[in-house]
C-alpha cells in the first residue's frame, strides 16, 4: 500500500515523497487511520519502525485540513527525555516543511526563554518534557485550554522516571474532551493501568508481539567478571574494527569511569547522562553522529532519543534494572529494517536480572564465554553477600537519581 491510500493531503503526499518515504511501515498502515478518525490510540511497535510518522502524518493532516487557522496549540506531545523532546519535534519540522504547521520543542536544562519567545511567535504543535511544560503553564506563558490531542510518546518511561505526578497535574489543565494517543516500544502493567483513566475507548495497536526486539538484531550474552568489563569493551572495538558503538550503563558515574578507560585505551569516546550540561549534552551526540568519536557511553536517557539508522552495535555493559528498557536500548539498532548486533555483558550478581529479560521476551538467552575473558570463579565482588539487597526498584530510582537523599551513617564511607 502507499501512503495515498490513506487518504493523505497531496501536500503532504509531496513531501513523504522528496524525503524518499515510498510506503508506510506496519505501524503507520494501522494507526494512521483511526488517529485520523478521532479515535484514541494505544500503539506498540519495534523501535525504528517509524512510530514518530505514525502520529505526526495523521496530525499534520488534519493541521491542513482545519479551516479555522487562528494561533493556537492545538497538539501537544510529552515526551520523557530531552533528547526525544529535540528528535520528535525534528521530525514534526521535517514532515510539515512548507505547509505552514509551527512546531516549538519545550524542555528543562536549557533557558526557558528562547522557548517562550518561539511560543509567542506562534505555535500549532507543542513538543514537551513534564517539568518544563508544568512551568510554562504554572507560569501562565501558554495556554493550553485549546489543545485537541495529546500524544504520550515513550509512556512507560515517563511513568519509570517518575513523572506520574506531573502527568495527573497536566492532564487537570487539559480540555476533558480530546484525542489521547499512547505510542510506545513497551507496554508495561503501569502503563495500561494508566491508559484506563485516560483513555476513551482506545484502539489497540500491536504491529508485532509486545515488547518484541527487532528481528534483524542479533543479541548475543557474554558473562563476564564485573572487574573486566572495561577490558572486554575495549577488545571487541579494538580487534572488531567496530565504528559507532553505543554503550550502556546504569549510573551517571559508570559512564563517566568507562569512558575515561576507553579513552586511555586509545578509542575516542563521549559521555552523555542527566548530570551533563544539556550544550555538553548536544556535543557528545552531535560527535558521535558525525563520526568524530567512535564511542557513546550513555546512561538510559539516550535510549529514546538517539536516532541513527545506521547504527551497528550497541553494549549494554551492565544489564537495566527494568527489563522493557533492554528493548529500547537494543532498538538504537537495528533501525528502519537495517541488521544490528547488540551485545550485552552479564556478571555473575547480573543473572537475576537476565531471568526478567528472557521472561519480557518469552524466551532463553544463551550465555557465552569470550576466550581470554572467561569468569573467575575467585572473584571476591561477585560473592553474594549475606546481607539483604535492595529492591531492583530502589536500584534503578537510585540509578536514575531519584533515590532517598539521605545522608549516610557518620564514620561510614558511602558504597559507590
Amino acid at each position: 500500500m502507499s501512503f495515498s491510500s490513506l487518504g493523505l493531503h497531496n501536500k503532504l503526499l509531496a513531501v513523504l515523497d522528496s524525503l524518499g518515504y515510498a510506503a508506510p511501515t506496519p505501524i503507520q498502515l494501522a494507526a494512521i487511520p483511526p488517529v485520523l478518525a478521532g479515535h484514541d490510540v494505544m500503539a506498540g511497535a519495534q523501535t525504528g519502525t517509524g512510530k514518530t510518522a505514525a502520529f505526526a502524518l495523521p496530525l499534520i493532516q488534519r493541521h491542513l485540513e482545519r479551516e479555522n487557522a487562528n494561533s493556537a496549540i492545538r497538539v501537544l506531545v510529552l515526551t520523557p527525555t530531552r533528547e526525544l523532546a529535540r528528535q520528535v519535534h525534528q521530525s514534526f519540522v521535517k514532515y510539515s516543511e512548507g505547509l505552514g504547521m509551527r512546531s516549538v520543542v519545550a524542555y528543562g536544562g536549557a533557558s526557558i526563554n528562547p522557548q517562550i519567545d518561539a511560543l509567542h511567535d506562534g505555535c500549532d504543535v507543542l513538543v514537551a518534557t513534564p517539568g518544563r511544560l508544568l512551568e510554562l503553564v504554572i507560569k501562565a506563558m501558554i495556554d493550553v485550554t485549546s489543545i485537541e490531542t495529546l500524544v504520550l510518546d515513550e509512556a512507560d518511561r515517563m511513568l519509570d522516571m517518575g513523572f506520574i505526578t506531573d502527568i495527573r497535574r497536566i492532564l487537570k489543565r487539559l480540555p476533558e474532551t480530546r484525542q489521547t494517543l499512547f505510542f510506545s516500544a513497551t507496554f508495561n502493567d503501569d502503563v495500561f493501568a494508566l491508559s484506563k483513566t485516560i483513555l476513551q475507548q482506545p484502539k489497540l495497536i500491536e504491529v508485532a508481539e509486545r515488547n518484541s526486539a527487532a528481528t534483524k538484531i542479533e543479541q548475543q550474552f557474554f558473562e563476564v567478571d564485573k572487574s573486566r568489563k572495561a577490558a572486554l569493551v575495549a577488545y571487541l572495538i579494538g580487534a572488531k574494527n567496530w565504528q559507532q558503538v553505543l554503550i550502556f550503563t546504569r549510573t551517571k558515574q559508570a559512564v563517566d569511569v568507562l569512558a575515561k578507560e576507553l579513552e586511555k585505551d586509545g578509542i575516542s569516546t563521549a559521555a552523555v547522562h542527566g548530570d551533563k550540561s544539556q550544550g555538553a549534552r548536544d556535543r557528545g551526540l552531535e560527535a558521535f553522529k558525525a563520526g568524530r568519536v567512535r564511542v557513546l557511553v550513555a546512561t538510559d536517557v539516550a535510549a529514546r532519543g538517539l536516532d541513527i539508522t545506521q547504527l551497528q552495535y550497541v553494549i549494554n555493559f551492565e544489564l537495566p534494572y527494568n527489563a522493557e528498557d533492554y528493548i529500547h536500548r537494543i532498538g538504537r539498532t537495528g533501525r528502519a529494517g537495517q541488521a544490528g548486533l547488540a551485545v550485552s555483558l552479564v556478571s555473575r550478581k547480573e543473572k537475576y536480572l537476565l531471568d526478567d529479560i528472557e521472561k519480557l521476551i518469552g524466551g532463553t538467552v544463551s550465555l557465552q564465554w569470550m576466550q581470554g575473558f572467561e569468569p573467575g570463579l575467585h572473584e571476591q565482588d561477585e560473592v553474594t553477600s549475606s546481607k539483604r539487597k535492595p529492591s531492583k526498584k530502589a536500584l534503578r530510582a537510585k540509578a536514575l537519581g531519584n533515590g532517598s537523599k539521605n545522608k549516610p551513617s557518620a564514620g561510614r564511607a558511602r558504597r559507590r
